[in-house]
């Protein structure tokens, strides 16, 4: 990691705008950042980087979002969903760093296309779910967290087919995504992961960029409808999906 921080400048530009549009992507929706800036940054370094990367960055950006809404938060789903979402998050961040890079590389693009696709055929609200479904939703919304960056819109199907309330949904969400941060935050620091003082430097130099990126998405929602733009962010994202999924094909190929 240490060898790759000082990037050229036909380096940094992508990697620098692929951290904007993640940011405005979360500060009108409030996750998907890893779906945003993974296909980008995974050009200039392993997927183990990147996702130690972006929970830092998400870390201020969640913390921010969660302040202004945290009366709304529905404490009993809340509270529901954190031992599922820890879990996940705690074997999220095994596979992670014992899975080898070309099979991450697949699963990054799988999982990027699937929820791409998914965002893209569903349109209406799903039904009401019982509390159980918190098991499932959030130990998978944990597992996807710490493993591709993002579970985030798990935890929206979720909360969505149990409150009633929008906004208490929202609120909750971003609560949720706060303290996944902060677990997966937790376990990467365990693990030793961010005793790279490289990747501390280059989460630094990325600030900027991120807060550029938040404030620019929420300036987004004032002017464009959030479901046009959120739509078709979507449909960039199945694009990286596939680019993805035919990168780790390509390199099979070259191999045999």
């Amino acid at each position: 990691m240490s060898a790759q921080l000082p990037f050229t400048a036909l380096e940094w530009l992508p990697i620098l705008l692929g951290i904007v549009a993640a940011y405005i992507v979360f500060g009108i929706a409030g996750f998907g950042t890893a779906l945003v800036a993974g296909p980008v940054l995974i050009n200039f370094m392993p997927l183990s980087h990147i996702i130690p990367l972006l929970v830092l960055l998400d870390f201020v950006a969640a913390f921010g979002n969660w302040l202004p809404a945290r009366k709304a938060v529905a404490r009993s789903e809340l509270l529901r969903l954190l031992p599922c979402m820890a879990l996940g998050c705690t074997l999220g961040v095994v596979f992670l760093l014992k899975l080898k890079s070309d099979l991450l590389l697949l699963l990054m693009g799988l999982f990027v296309s699937a929820y791409a696709l998914y965002s893209l055929a569903v349109k209406v609200k799903p039904a009401q779910l019982a509390g159980g479904w918190a098991l499932p939703m959030g130990t998978l919304g944990g597992l996807f967290g710490a493993l591709f960056g993002s579970g985030g819109f798990l935890y929206a199907l979720y909360l969505n087919a149990r409150l009633p309330s929008k906004e208490q949904a929202r609120a909750t969400q971003s609560a949720l995504i706060s303290c996944s941060t902060v677990v997966r935050l937790s376990l990467f620091l365990v693990a030793g992961v961010y005793a790279d003082l490289a990747l501390l430097l280059l989460a630094l130099c990325l600030l900027p960029m991120m807060a550029l990126g938040l404030w620019l998405g929420r300036r987004l929602t004032l002017k464009l409808s959030r479901e046009a733009f959120v739509r078709l962010v979507t449909w960039l994202v199945l694009a990286s999906g596939i680019a993805l999924i035919g990168r780790y094909l390509s390199e099979v190929n070259w191999h045999f």
